[in-house]
């Protein structure tokens, strides 16, 4: 026997030694098996639930067809658009007292006619009774505004009073708005009439001392072979010739406005109305999701929001520029709602969203990926979507050349939230809001 082969032999022959290390080795080997069927278990499940997610996602129907739009970088919130807590210092007027006031004017306290009628059997006295014919005079201010019930309502001595209804009840839900009504942009005229944009019912005249309503546009006409299903904002000339109005989409109704974004669609117009002649002119088409509207100071341009868009077009209604039209704004920091004038001669513009840079803007990020977008609309309602977008407050003045003044904001909408306008008034900007159960009014004096 060789030495290689006698330690071959006693090697098998040495004997095997328990330690306590055979538990553990036991354990591992358990845990492996645990694993390998968690891990099973979880792709199992994995795949039980995205099997028919994904079955559910292509068989379910999108209510919308979105379209690629390619927006440039959100600008900067530096130098006058730098963040700040101004909007903040605002106040709540009516809280809870009224719904989603949109828009807002006012005009001074009405005093109405009071016509005695003359009785010739009472020789020349005057009967003891009254017809209120109009206004008579002005004293103090008066506030006007449209709710998300329907009402254009008065506040005057801090109390609320509705003077007139275009539609009729019920009111309440998104559903009822359609037969309910809503106001959404308010002008005074030369006469101190109301001019009224109710997005289902069209352009309305409203007398604030009687409440008595006219129709000027119906939406039930067809204007050019196309209907109107979104009346939005508008402004009138100072002589009340003339009303320039917006109809947001002919497809989306109001209630669906975030439809009308998330798609990008580009059936929007501006219209102009005759208050002479009564004819309708379109003067521009292709808007995606066209907002509010201003007459410049000088009256030879309309300023128009397109909200979709983050940017302000501009149409030359006289002079040598005539039936242009131009950008007049671009790439601004929000989506615009209605813009108003301001009392140094510029623009108060306020955002109904925020695209913060530095930050994620939900917007943009969506903007050229239509696939994303059709896939949540198939899951998640238009409410529930609503809920992603950051509650941030922006209201920014521009100048009479559309470069930045300044700008208030109210980053988490602690105060102020859902800005629909700025108005301006005696030193106050006045707030208006889509959805907010108040008017917050901000003295521009503390900022």
């Amino acid at each position: 026997m060789n030495e290689a082969e006698g330690l071959r032999q006693r090697r098998s022959c040495r004997p095997q030694v328990i330690t306590e290390d055979s538990p553990v080795q036991e354990a591992k080997d358990g845990s492996t098996y645990s694993s390998k069927v968690f891990r099973v278990t979880f792709l199992t499940l994995a795949a039980s639930l995205t099997v028919p997610l994904l079955g559910v996602t292509v068989l379910l129907d999108c209510p919308i067809d979105p379209q690629s739009i390619s927006l440039k970088e959100p600008p900067l919130l530096t130098g006058v658009l730098e963040p700040n807590i101004k909007l903040r210092k605002a106040e709540r007027l009516w809280e809870n007292q009224l719904v989603g006031p949109e828009s807002i004017v006012n005009i001074g306290e009405l005093i109405q006619y009071e016509h005695w009628q003359v009785s010739s059997s009472l020789c020349g006295l005057y009967q003891n009774e009254k017809v209120y014919l109009g206004i008579l005079s002005l004293k103090s201010d008066v506030l006007f505004t449209g709710t998300a019930d329907g009402k254009i309502i008065k506040i005057e001595d801090g109390e609320i009073q509705t003077i007139a209804r275009i539609g009729h009840g019920p009111c309440g839900t998104c559903e009822d708005e359609p037969a309910c009504g809503r106001p959404l942009g308010i002008r005074v005229g030369p006469n101190n009439t109301l001019f009224v944009a109710d997005a289902y019912y069209g352009l309305y005249e409203v007398n604030p001392g009687t409440g008595e309503t006219k129709m000027l546009v119906s939406t039930k006409t067809l204007i050019e072979g196309q209907k109107l299903s979104f009346v939005n904002d508008l402004t009138v000339t100072r002589d009340g010739r003339k009303i320039y109005f917006t109809d947001s989409s002919s497809k989306w109704q109001r209630r669906d406005y975030l439809f009308l974004i998330m798609e990008g669609t580009d059936d929007g117009r501006l219209l102009e109305y005759d208050t002479v002649t009564k004819e309708v002119k379109v003067l521009m088409v292709g808007l995606r999701f066209p907002n509010g509207v201003q007459l410049s100071p000088a009256e030879d341009f309309v300023l128009v929001q397109e909200t979709t868009m983050a940017r302000i077009r501009r149409y030359y209604v006289s002079g040598l520029m005539k039936g242009g039209a131009d950008v007049f704004v671009e790439n601004m920091p929000g989506l615009p709602d209605n813009i108003r004038l301001s009392s140094s001669g510029g623009y108060w513009v306020a955002m109904s969203a925020v695209r913060p840079n530095p930050g994620f803007s939900l917007l943009d990020f969506l903007s050229e990926k239509p696939w994303i977008k059709r896939m949540l609309f198939k899951l998640l309602s238009q409410e529930t979507v609503t809920k992603f977008v950051p509650k941030y407050s922006l209201v920014v003045e521009l100048s009479e050349t559309g470069s930045y003044r300044r700008s208030f904001h109210d980053p988490s909408g602690v105060m102020a939230a859902y800005v629909s306008e700025a108005h301006e008034h005696n030193g106050y900007l006045y707030l208006g809001s889509f959805r907010s159960p108040f008017i917050c009014r901000l003295n521009l004096q503390h900022v």
